[in-house]
């Protein structure tokens, strides 16, 4: 099926569409039932406090088809990129047969990772955006203020990531380009050339790590301010009921743990850039 094809994300896509496109599908339906938890909560509480049980109910039954379709789309997903990732594995194999058997490893391992990345990254990024898009709309709902702050936060976010996008490349391919050698010293059995190698990685994956840290840092300062501001915002300067200022509380934490996802999957996106260069390469 890949015969003959660039090994990418779009290729993947175009040859699979119609399997990859059931398990989309499903994950939308999940994402969907996840987000309205915590606004069904917040009626649920303002039902309880009337003394009134079909807003619960109501709950229970969300909760009920959220379990549902969640163990539906997790059985059909692991055939589904099961059978990618085999094929994936053949034709990189095929097309990297002359190639050193250090290396072949590594790219083998490496062309997992697209099947990894439409697997779990994929589904998280379009469960972000669902969520996002319903956090912004229940928020612009509650008051203006609250949705283009959030707005505001995601925008920042993205830009602080932006900053470091070519460094997180640079440390991939630096990272990918040393395991590539992994087999072949190994199979030398030198000490010196097997601690030389080990000390490499760390080195790199320990800068890979602190621009991690600095990144992912400053985006939570910006997150956790934003979720403050809204928790005094909604208790102060507007009038509601307990079950809404615990709704207003839920989504702007929602948004936050949503909104990490999306620098989570561009930091993904740049390992998988040279890894697709890598593999589609004859060298």
């Amino acid at each position: 099926m890949l015969t003959e094809k660039r090994l990418t994300i779009p290729t993947l896509l175009r040859t699979f569409w119609r399997k990859i496109g059931v398990t989309w599908f499903l994950t939308l339906i999940e994402t969907a039932l996840l987000a309205l938890i915590p606004l069904f909560i917040g009626f649920a509480i303002d039902g309880l406090l009337r003394s009134e049980t079909d807003e619960l109910l109501n709950l229970g039954s969300v909760l009920i088809a959220l379990v549902i379709f969640s163990v539906i789309r997790r059985v059909y997903d692991t055939r589904v990129y099961g059978t990618i990732r085999v094929e994936l594995g053949q034709e990189l194999t095929a097309r990297s047969s002359e190639l050193p058997v250090s290396k072949l490893n590594a790219r083998l391992n490496m062309g997992r990772e697209l099947a990894n990345f439409l697997e779990e990254e994929v589904p998280q990024v379009m469960t972000s955006v669902v969520q996002l898009v319903i956090s912004l709309l229940v928020l612009y709902s509650f008051h203006p203020t609250l949705s283009f702050l959030a707005l505001g936060a995601a925008v920042s976010m993205i830009l602080i990531y932006a900053v470091f996008h070519r460094r997180f490349y640079k440390l991939n391919a630096d990272i990918n380009k040393q395991t590539e050698k992994q087999v072949g010293i190994l199979t030398a059995r030198k000490p010196r050339g097997i601690f030389a190698h080990l000390t490499r990685l760390r080195r790199i994956e320990v800068k890979l790590s602190d621009t991690e840290s600095l990144v992912y840092g400053l985006i939570y300062v910006l997150l956790l301010g934003f979720v403050v501001f809204n928790l005094w915002f909604a208790s102060t300067a507007i009038e509601n009921t307990a079950g809404t200022i615990f709704s207003i509380v839920s989504y702007s934490w929602e948004f936050v743990q949503t909104a990490v996802v999306l620098p989570i999957t561009l930091q993904g996106w740049s390992r998988l850039s040279e890894i697709t260069q890598r593999i589609n390469s004859a060298e």
